[in-house]
C-alpha cells in the first residue's frame, strides 16, 4: 500500500519533533557553545594574524566536534550525509589552519568561502526539508547568512584581511548557534 506524500511528510515532521525534543538539552548546549565560539571569533581578530588563524582552526575543529555529537542522534534524517560532509569540511579546514598557521591568507579565504557556502547550502536544504516544522525559518536564515558571508568574502578576496575572516566566521557561528538554540528552546517549551 502506498502512502501519500502528505502522510509521509507528517510522519517525518513528527519524527523530527520527537528527536529534537528528546535531545533538546544537547541542541541547546551546542547552540550556546557555538554562539560563544562566534563571539570569540569576532573579538580575537584584533591580535596577530597567526593567533587568529590558530584560533579559527580550533573554533572550526571544536564546532565540528559539537555538530558531530548532535548529528549522531540524527542518523536517519534526510540529508544526513550533506550535513556530515559539511561538518567534515569544517574540521578539515580547522586542521589545515592548525597544521600551518603561516599559510597564505588567500588560501584561508578560499577555504572559508567553500566552508561558508557548503554550510549555508546544507542548512537551506535542511530547512526546506523540515519546512512545516515550527520555527524552521531560523534554520533557513542561518543558511542564507552562510551563503551571504561566502559571497561577501569572495567579493573582497584580493584584499581580504585577517580581521574580516574572524568577523565573518564569528557571524556564521553565531547565526548557526542561534538557530539551533532557538529551535531547541521552542521545541522544549512546547
Amino acid at each position: 500500500m502506498a502512502i501519500s506524500l502528505d502522510a509521509a511528510a507528517e510522519v517525518f515532521r513528527e519524527a523530527m519533533r520527537h528527536s529534537v525534543k528528546r535531545y533538546a538539552l544537547w541542541y541547546l548546549a551546542e547552540g550556546s557553545l557555538l554562539i560563544v565560539a562566534g563571539i570569540l571569533a569576532i573579538v580575537y581578530p584584533v591580535f596577530s594574524s597567526t593567533a587568529v588563524i590558530v584560533l579559527l582552526g580550533w573554533l572550526l575543529v571544536i564546532s565540528g566536534l559539537l555538530q558531530t555529537l548532535s548529528l549522531i542522534s540524527a542518523r536517519h534524517v534526510p540529508h544526513f550525509w550533506l550535513q556530515l560532509i559539511s561538518i567534515g569540511l569544517a574540521m578539515l579546514i580547522g586542521f589545515l589552519f592548525l597544521r600551518d598557521p603561516a599559510q597564505g591568507l588567500t588560501t584561508i579565504s578560499l577555504l572559508l568561502i567553500v566552508f561558508f557556502m557548503m554550510e549555508g547550502i546544507s542548512k537551506v536544504v535542511f530547512a526546506l526539508t523540515i519546512r512545516p516544522f515550527p520555527n524552521w525559518g531560523w534554520v533557513l536564515a542561518s543558511g542564507v547568512v552562510g551563503i551571504a558571508l561566502s559571497l561577501i568574502l569572495w567579493a573582497n578576496l584580493p584584499v581580504t584581511s585577517v580581521w574580516l575572516l574572524g568577523v565573518l566566521l564569528g557571524m556564521n557561528l553565531i547565526s548557526i548557534g542561534s538557530a539551533i538554540a532557538y529551535l531547541a528552546w521552542q521545541v522544549r517549551v512546547s
